[in-house]
């Protein structure tokens, strides 16, 4: 190292400092690059070729030899504790050494027999943080009940009697939980994206539905406006035509009673040249002569007539607009009603409080054709018992043969509530209408298969169980429990009901089918039923 440095010295200008670039001789002896020396006159440079190529070679052994710059340990990189000068990055840090070496320099923790045992891990700062600050021991021992690390003088001391186990046993646990739980972040993200998706889908659907529901509207009301402006010209024109009649009418009988007021007038003129007649035998001669009067047929039928014509008609017309008015104000409630009731997958919150709860209570009767022959049904199909005597339920492809389960008639959607009144070991439970009856395998059984979820309540515990994973609750066991769906929201909680609600455990999924309540009999004597809450 020390000779390659001098070597590199000894091939650079004095000038930058850096290697030779196409180094010159100067009279004065100088190779260099550039040199700030003056001569007057300039003297003439020429290229030193052999010194050139030189250099050139060095340079291809220097860059052979050392290493790249993204070798070397930067601000935030863990650096080799045993490197001089500028450090490489370390590649493993030891436990029992507390220190952190680069790839060279770890190489006897591989070749040397005691090393070799030594605990290597990825590279760290912090190795004091696995050191006892109480007895500079390695905290090899994980105490469950401090839930801490220590070391193995701690153990012989403050922590004898404890629950302890190696700490690499208990990174195995935990790391089994971590990849667990590791694996239920990753599937409700995984429903969550699902979730966003149908969102997405069903703004788009939305949209396409309110566009399309503003166009048959628009048509509707286009067509319902073209219906009354035909009505108007309709009445129109009948007003028109009858107006035509009725003066046609009024008319020939006007021009018939001036036709006859035009002969009276005659006749008044013959009559009054007669009267004017001064010969008394004249007068007595043309007199028997005169015509008689006819009786007028017209004149009394018209004289008092009230002067309305189509005032009934504009009545009639005010009626019906009153009447639309009392449909469209029907028909606008409706609409309104129709709009509101527009639902989306949006979930509503969890109720708070019983009082919440029940306002989402369903009725909850028992099938007796899916009910295992040594169920009991009773009230009215509510309460189920087990007991040992088989009863004579006929065959049904429906019933569980080796569970003692018994599903709902109802199916379950939307947000439903309900609760049970227990009594002994039971189950209670949903699970999808294809679950498999008959036989004794987990398929069948609640709790113990992907198509069903099921609260285990014994004496003196509760379990929760699904795809035959059963997770211990620390709870009081109660003799009522309430349950909640929100099928939607795939929202599925359990609770203990007293004078409080008591949550005993939560599950979200996604639930694709309508849902079934059910519950399983644990022995005879036992017995579940489903209360009325309305």
């Amino acid at each position: 190292m020390e000779q390659n440095q001098l070597d590199q010295e000894t091939f650079s200008c004095l000038i930058c400092l850096d290697l030779l670039k196409d180094p010159v001789t100067t009279a004065c002896g100088h190779s260099y690059c550039q040199c700030r020396e003056r001569f007057i006159p300039r003297p003439v440079l020429k290229k030193n070729i052999m010194l050139a190529a030189l250099v050139e070679q060095l340079k291809l052994i220097w860059l052979q030899a050392a290493p790249g710059d993204h070798c070397y340990a930067g601000h935030k990189d863990v650096a080799c504790d045993v490197c001089t000068g500028r450090k490489l990055k370390a590649i493993k840090s030891c436990l029992v050494c507390l220190a952190s070496y680069c790839e060279k320099h770890l190489q006897p923790h591989y070749d040397v027999g005691p090393l070799k045992k030594h605990k290597l891990e990825e590279p760290s700062k912090n190795l004091e943080e696995n050191i006892c600050s109480k007895h500079d021991k390695l905290l090899e021992i994980f105490c469950r009940t401090d839930q801490k690390c220590i070391c193995l003088i701690c153990l012989m001391d403050e922590h004898k009697g404890h629950d302890t186990v190696p700490v690499a046993a208990e990174r195995t646990e935990r790391q089994r939980e971590l990849e667990e739980r590791r694996g239920n972040i990753q599937q409700r993200i995984q429903f969550r994206e699902e979730d966003v998706k149908l969102l997405q889908q069903e703004v788009e659907a939305i949209n396409v539905s309110a566009d399309k529901a503003v166009e048959d509207s628009e048509k509707i009301f286009t067509e319902l406006i073209r219906l009354l402006q035909k009505r108007s010209s309709d009445v129109k024109q009948q007003i028109r035509s009858q107006e035509q009649t009725k003066v046609s009418r009024v008319k020939d009988v006007q021009e018939k009673l001036e036709q006859e007021i035009n002969e009276l007038k005659r006749k008044d003129a013959e009559l009054e040249q007669l009267s004017h007649t001064e010969d008394h035998s004249k007068f007595l001669l043309n007199y028997p002569s005169l015509p008689t009067l006819s009786k007028s047929t017209h004149s009394s039928s018209i004289i008092g007539r009230p002067l309305r014509y189509f005032e009934d008609v504009t009545a009639a017309v005010s009626e019906l607009i009153e009447k639309l008015q009392d449909v469209l104000r029907d028909s606008w409630t409706n609409i309104l009603h129709r709009l509101n009731d527009v639902d989306v997958l949006l979930p509503g919150p969890e109720p708070q409080s019983r009082a919440g709860f029940l306002k989402y209570s369903c009725e909850i009767t028992l099938d007796p054709n899916t009910a295992h022959t040594q169920l009991l049904l009773s009230e009215g199909n509510r309460k189920v018992t087990g007991i040992n005597l088989d009863q004579s339920y006929s065959s049904n492809p429906d019933r569980f043969t080796y569970w003692c389960q018994v599903l709902s008639r109802e199916s379950l959607t939307g947000r439903c509530y309900w609760e049970v009144e227990r009594c002994g070991a039971v189950d209670v439970a949903v699970a999808y209408k294809n679950i498999s009856r008959a036989g004794d395998k987990n398929e069948c059984g609640f709790g113990n298969n992907e198509k069903s979820w099921a609260l285990e309540c014994s004496q003196n515990s509760f379990h929760f169980g699904h795809k035959d994973i059963w997770t211990p609750i620390s709870a009081p066991v109660p003799s009522r429990v309430g349950v909640y769906l929100d099928h939607r929201a795939g929202i599925l909680s359990f609770y203990s009901v007293s004078e409080t609600m008591t949550l005993l455990h939560r599950v979200q999924t996604r639930f694709t089918e309508p849902l079934l309540a059910g519950v399983w009999v644990g022995n005879p004597g036992d017995s579940v039923e489903f209360c009325k809450l309305r």
